[in-house]
């Protein structure tokens, strides 16, 4: 064959091969497009908890005017608590009395003095217990602390708090529940739309919430978790 004739198929096949995938690529990326169908769906998970930690400030308050009487008072205060706390089945290492606080109101520059009590001793002993119940128990009885002559404090900033730490041991079958939610939507629509799912296509897991189940009982928790994954759709 002469070179002339070479050039001449050169030149001929050339253009047949750029016809040839001109024609081809519009089936590739309708196949393309149809293998990315895809459906974006949620999967929620909640239970509800109980507290398995309590964190409960106990704050009293003395005064009077002598200085070195307030303070044996205010000690007397602790042990009394302390016994209080021990008595009723909590453990002394959950037990921690902060440090006694002084105001002299004499040596307030912007308070009057003509007040009945120069000075106020403040002291508050903080119960961290996972005995949430016992301490609730005592809780609802510090009536007898009062009985006894305490002054006991209660304000926003010393409220009983309570915890939940045991997430560890549920997140693995909360994760598993929420992801079965998630696949079930997806099968559910895609049975609607005449589909199959396919593989995911991504997933991710959202935050875990730990929230309060209502303001009237702290002590149980509410924790939610969301996972949201995408499947591929095929016909």
């Amino acid at each position: 064959m002469g070179e002339k004739n070479m050039n001449l198929i050169e030149k001929l096949t050339l253009p047949a091969a750029i016809v040839i995938a001109g024609l081809m690529l519009p089936l590739a990326v309708s196949d393309y497009k149809s293998y990315e169908r895809t459906v974006d769906v949620k999967g929620l998970c909640e239970r509800e908890v109980k507290a398995d930690k309590v964190i409960w400030p106990i704050t009293f308050k003395v005064v009077g005017n002598d200085l070195s009487t307030v303070l044996k008072e205010a000690e007397k205060n602790n042990s009394v608590i302390r016994d209080y706390l021990v008595n009723g089945g909590l453990d002394p290492e959950h037990i921690l009395a902060g440090a006694l606080s002084i105001n002299d109101k004499y040596a307030n520059e912007y308070g009057n003095n003509d007040r009945v009590y120069r000075f106020l001793c403040t002291g508050t002993i903080t119960v961290c217990s996972p005995d949430v119940s016992k301490v609730m128990a005592l809780r609802a009885s510090q009536g007898e602390l009062i009985k006894t002559g305490i002054v006991l404090y209660e304000g926003w900033e010393n409220q009983m708090q309570f915890k939940f730490e045991g997430l560890n041991d549920i997140k693995p079958e909360m994760i598993e529940e929420a992801t079965a939610g998630a696949r079930a939507a997806a099968e559910k629509f895609a049975k609607d739309s005449g589909s199959r799912i396919g593989k995911i296509k991504t997933a991710s897991q959202g935050t875990f919430s730990i929230e309060d189940r209502d303001s009237n009982t702290p002590q149980l928790k509410r924790v939610r978790v969301v996972t949201y994954v995408t499947y591929y759709l095929k016909n």
